[in-house]
């Protein structure tokens, strides 16, 4: 193998849906954690409260993360159902495309959320600047590295 790994394709498919849905496990939490957060807030007294702005803002949070939470759950269940039909290679690109919108999602859900609890502590300013620069280095970080990374790997392979 050119990157030095003594593997068949199969093990290295293993090795890859390992290393995703471990890298799954320690996300998930956190994502749990914010939509039951979520789930809890409508009964919070303060809620009726809301402007219409906000009540708009707290049903796309819900939802993005509501949605992300189901993209990035996707891979286990998809590697449960497709149990020993020696398809991992499907499973293993398959669930990698959904990670990826599972995180693109969460990425509107979590900065949805930042800009809801702003607004409700602080001037409506200063929320949208902070969830701006909150939202870039999300995109940054998550997307941008990693895809800066990508385009330069290929420009130096022509």
């Amino acid at each position: 193998m050119v990157d030095g790994r003594n593997e068949t394709e199969k093990e290295r498919l293993d090795r890859n849906l390992n290393e995703m849905l471990g890298g799954l496990r320690v996300i998930m939490p956190g994502v749990q954690v914010l939509f039951a957060f979520l789930l809890v807030v409508p009964f919070n007294q303060r809620f009726t409260a809301m402007s219409e702005f906000e009540r708009g803002l707290y049903f796309v949070t819900l939802l993005t993360t509501g949605i992300a939470m189901a993209f990035l759950m996707a891979p286990g269940t998809i590697h449960r159902l497709q149990f020993r039909t020696d398809d991992k290679e499907w499973i293993v690109f398959t669930s990698n495309r959904l990670v990826i919108v599972g995180f693109a999602v969460l990425a509107l859900g979590v900065t949805s959320a930042f800009l809801l609890v702003t607004l409700f502590v602080y001037s409506d300013a200063l929320a949208i600047v902070a969830t701006a620069v909150f939202g870039l280095v999300l995109g940054v970080l998550w997307f941008a590295v990693a895809l800066a990374r990508r385009r330069a790997l290929r420009g130096s392979d022509g």
